[in-house]
């Protein structure tokens, strides 16, 4: 899909605070930092103050011959396991605050000694300070997505993004290429050199692979457009979706179950949000330490796919939980709530009811909690509960 920068200024001037253009793309190699370039050169034309904060050229002669001719912010130098490494100058950019910034490799993870840990927050912190600006990613490092490309390719990617923050862009754009010419564009040694070529034919330089990742893509630009035709039609006067994750302290399951509510909430443009229920033989003075770990982990992680998260304390009739400052679940964005019931179903069944969901959403019945729900019968509880009502269940495999 094309882009016309005019379509961004004219965003720049009905807004104090900075917008953000985001380039999508399927896979490296796409065009992503030549099409920021070339728009950057076009703005530059029309008498924008735009520079560039970071870019990656990869090495690539059509994109390094782009970099020239707009004015640059020289990186930073930082020293780390004895070498001095170069990042991004959020500090530099910030004081001299232009117009618009170009900020490449959104997913990177910044050099441990940097203000941010993610570039992403970095580009937070650019828009909150008034600075528009013109960013790209590909669609693999989305969070939401994680589970999703792990099936398509094998492969872990371990630099993400949270899906709240592309909701926050004011304009998303797909690079798009035909599969056959990425291909010949890698075999060609213009997107990678050496052994990396067939490093990436390995991976997801495959056509089949190619094409699911550019659905993939498309999809993120298609909802992106759709929210804003929504924001257009000033929305519906209630949310017509609500969905309720059901999550356990088995994290690869909890996992999975948040990535899929997330992308499903995202589908809807609907709200959501996460509920524990918390064992008797979960206490804090019984539950292992490592799946606390990891259960605060997934807190952190429904936190930054933007949803809330409820405790609930099973078998303590009449009785708040209360939360252990070690565990530190206040700072993980995690919310108790008195409960009166002993039985799983019935917690669950009232956390739907009280938090309005339309979908509840749980592992499959053999993983995860659902050992222990099975066993004492609350799947099955939970499904009679629920059958009066509209709640849809949906169990994620």
């Amino acid at each position: 899909m094309g882009s016309n920068p005019d379509y961004f200024l004219q965003l720049i001037k009905k807004s104090k605070k900075g917008r953000l253009k985001v380039y999508i793309g399927m896979i490296a190699g796409v065009g992503k930092s030549y099409r920021m370039l070339q728009e950057a050169h076009e703005l530059l034309s029309a008498g924008v103050d735009v520079q560039i904060g970071f870019i990656e050229t990869h090495g690539r002669p059509e994109t390094e011959a782009l970099v020239h001719g707009l004015p640059q912010i020289p990186l930073k130098e930082v020293f780390y396991k004895g070498k001095n490494l170069k990042e991004m100058d959020l500090e530099s950019i910030l004081e001299k605050k232009p117009s618009i910034v170009i900020v490449d490799e959104l997913a990177h993870t910044n050099i441990p000694g940097c203000t941010n840990q993610k570039r992403w927050e970095d580009v937070q912190d650019l828009i909150d300070a008034g600075i528009h600006v013109i960013t790209a990613f590909n669609v693999q490092h989305l969070e939401s997505l994680n589970d999703k490309v792990f099936q398509l390719s094998g492969i872990e990617v371990s630099e993400r993004i949270p899906d709240v923050f592309l909701k926050k862009a004011d304009e998303v754009v797909s690079i798009d290429l035909p599969a056959e010419d990425l291909i010949k564009r890698l075999k060609d040694g213009k997107i990678y050199k050496g052994p990396k070529i067939q490093q990436a034919l390995d991976n997801f330089f495959q056509s089949e692979k190619i094409l699911q990742l550019r659905e993939l893509a498309l999809l993120q630009v298609a909802k992106n457009l759709e929210q804003k035709i929504s924001f257009v039609q000033q929305k519906k006067a209630s949310v017509v979706e609500r969905f309720m994750a059901c999550i356990s302290t088995n994290d690869v399951i909890a996992r999975k179950v948040i990535r899929k509510t997330a992308r499903l909430a995202n589908n809807y443009n609907a709200e959501w949000y996460v509920v524990y229920v918390k064992m008797p033989s979960e206490s804090l003075e019984k539950i292992d330490s490592r799946k606390q770990t990891k259960l605060l982990a997934n807190f952190k992680l429904a936190n930054t796919l933007g949803a809330k998260v409820f405790i609930y304390a099973a078998g303590e009739k009449n009785s708040k939980e209360v939360i252990p400052d070690k565990l530190q679940l206040v700072q993980e964005g995690a919310t108790t709530v008195p409960t009166i019931k002993k039985n799983v179903a019935e917690i669950l069944f009232e956390a739907s009811i009280e938090n309005l969901a339309t979908n509840i959403v749980i592992g499959r019945p053999n993983q995860s909690f659902c050992r222990t729900f099975t066993s004492k019968n609350h799947f099955r509880e939970l499904v009679k509960l629920i059958a009066p009502t509209d709640i849809d269940l949906i169990v994620v495999t």
